[in-house]
């Protein structure tokens, strides 16, 4: 199991980067996809077509989110924590990704890069 920690700047203020992460409209137009996702603690989400699945387990409105991602059976949980904080160019996202299994490992790195924090980098550039 290995961890992923990275920040990320966002050139939007924090109540929009909270949007693109947790509102299903928003979400598919960042990603082109349909997304299932909700603010309310311990709601299943489903993103890029059941590629990633998992459990709302907190949020802060603005500033933070906590989910477990599920990667089949493990002993202990895949948990992600995204923090946002202001910034002079928008929003600093500080990610945090514990326990990913080691196969999965560059996949999820590659994600979070690429698909995920870049995608919603360019949505906000445009």
């Amino acid at each position: 199991m290995k961890d992923y920690k990275k920040y990320f700047i966002i050139s939007a203020p924090p109540q929009d980067v909270y949007l693109a992460l947790t509102n299903p409209n928003t979400i598919h137009l960042w990603s082109g996809e349909e997304a299932e996702m909700s603010t309310e603690p311990n709601s299943e989400f489903s993103l890029w077509e059941g590629s990633i699945v998992g459990k709302n387990l907190e949020f802060e409105p603005d500033k933070k989110i906590v989910q477990q991602w599920y990667f089949g059976e493990q002993a202990e949980p895949s948990i992600v924590t995204i923090k946002l904080h202001e910034a002079k160019e928008g929003t600093s996202v500080e990610l945090r990704h514990t326990n990913i299994p080691d196969s999965d490992y560059t996949d999820i790195v590659e994600g979070w890069e690429h698909a995920y924090f870049g995608a919603i980098q360019e949505f906000y550039e445009e």
